[in-house]
């Protein structure tokens, strides 16, 4: 007896000691995963940050006259700067907390409890403090868009209360409602109005984009517009922004998987493809109007495409993401030369024309295109995967997208009224005609961006 319990425990033993070693190689599975996650979105943060600067401030810096060219770049970096304290003082937590439908609460504050630990409402394998290095670049890059529409003319110091201001009202609920627990517009985390916004489309392309157009209209024109010609200074400088823009933007919309995952791959492919495809789309219809295919066109209309397909960069197929992009390059190049035109409003770099169209068609376009074949998001209460987008046979997600981009616009537009006001009446938005004429560089920061005498 004594004998047989023996050789029963000799062979319980290899059991226990065989549970073990896949208990510890499920462990190292899952902090290597862990690690591999953090790692990607550590990278995609960084080109995220890209975007703004150097990204976004030479792409407008080369648009403005040489004149402007430091003030104009000079915003996009101080917004580096400002964005980011805010971000930690009640940013994020507005954004990210929970609270109402339609704004964060106050338990982020200061970044109190942003540490380590993963957050599993929105990221469960990365670090929490991740997750918000990755959300803030996103606020960085957001009023920066906007500064391109009064380009040459707002006071330094207004566009700097205008920024802290806007963030405060406009993105930072527009980052809750779309992305944060109990939003209004969150597809996943209990939305009412269960709107698909992949990496942004709502929340930094139509809130900028329509932000931007308010501000070029309540500003007025620049001072000889549209007789004087105000060609771009360097468009070597555009160039090589725009091509920071498109390599920064795989982090952007492949860094919105939150994860190193295939769902990173598919919102990869998806957001280069769509560039590629308005980059032709805009030259063919400006070669086909105008004569000549051009490099302004050619970097204009790729950012476009990844404007478009920010929204369902990780919701489509890679030949969806190429008609986006197409309709796309069309469509804003007839905003910028066309409509723009006969309605006769001064959007000095044409932020409406490319964030504000581009992003409202990527949304619509979104309801259209989205798969569960390649982001089951959608699910019964069995776990089964429903169908998402009007090829699935859900038409009434198109329905949804409409109400996110109505919603957006409506905050937009009344956050931005409502701001330009208010700032006016205290210290004036724009500068007076003679500061005007001798440039944003000398008369607001009392340098030029080329000393070549």
């Amino acid at each position: 007896m004594i004998s047989s319990c023996a050789t029963i425990a000799t062979a319980q033993a290899p059991d226990s000691s065989l549970q073990d070693r896949l208990a510890k190689v499920e462990a190292a599975t899952t902090a290597a995963q862990s690690s591999g996650d953090n790692a990607w979105m550590l990278v995609s943060t960084a080109l995220v940050l890209m975007m703004t600067g150097p990204g976004l401030a030479l792409f407008y810096g080369g648009l403005v006259r040489k004149k402007n060219v430091l003030g104009t770049m000079m915003q996009s970096f101080i917004l580096m700067a400002v964005v980011s304290v805010l971000w930690v003082i009640y940013g994020y937590s507005l954004a990210f907390g929970s609270g109402k439908s339609f704004i964060g609460g106050f338990e982020y504050v200061f970044l109190r409890g942003v540490g380590a630990e993963p957050n599993a409402d929105y990221a469960a394998t990365i670090p929490q403090q991740t997750f918000m290095l990755f959300q803030l670049m996103f606020a960085i890059i957001t009023p920066a868009l906007i500064t391109g529409a009064f380009a040459e003319r707002m006071k330094f110091s207004a566009m700097l209360i205008f920024t802290i201001l806007w963030s405060t009202i406009v993105y930072f609920p527009m980052a809750h409602m779309v992305w944060g627990k109990g939003g209004f517009l969150n597809a996943v985390l209990g939305g009412r109005v269960p709107a698909l916004d992949f990496a942004g489309g709502t929340v930094v392309h139509i809130a900028s984009g329509v932000s931007a157009l308010v501000c070029a209209i309540y500003l007025g024109k620049r001072l000889g517009y549209p007789k004087t010609i105000m060609a771009p200074h360097s468009l070597v400088l555009s160039f090589i922004g725009a091509c920071l823009l498109w390599v920064g933007w795989f982090g952007f919309n492949a860094g919105s998987a939150l994860a190193a995952s295939a769902l990173a791959t598919s919102a990869f492919a998806a957001t280069h493809f769509a560039a590629a495809a308005a980059t032709l789309g805009w030259l063919a219809i400006e070669w086909i109007r105008l004569g000549k295919p051009t490099v302004l066109g050619g970097i204009s209309g790729a950012v476009c495409g990844l404007v478009a397909i920010t929204p369902a960069s990780g919701f489509v197929t890679p030949m969806s993401s190429l008609i986006i992009g197409f309709v796309a390059g069309v469509v804003c190049f007839l905003m910028v030369t066309e409509v723009k035109k006969r309605l006769g409003y001064d959007d000095s770099l044409d932020v409406f024309g490319v964030h504000g169209t581009g992003g409202t068609l990527g949304a619509v376009l979104t309801g259209v295109f989205a798969t569960r074949a390649i982001n089951p998001i959608l699910k019964d209460a069995a776990g089964n995967a429903l169908p998402v987008g009007l090829i699935d046979g859900h038409p009434a997600q198109v329905l949804n997208q409409l109400s996110a981009v109505g919603i957006t616009i409506i905050l937009a537009v009344a956050g931005t009224i409502v701001l330009l006001k208010v700032i006016d009446l205290v210290i004036g938005v724009r500068v007076n005609e003679e500061d005007e004429l001798q440039g944003l560089d000398l008369s607001q920061h009392g340098e030029e961006g080329y000393n070549l005498g």
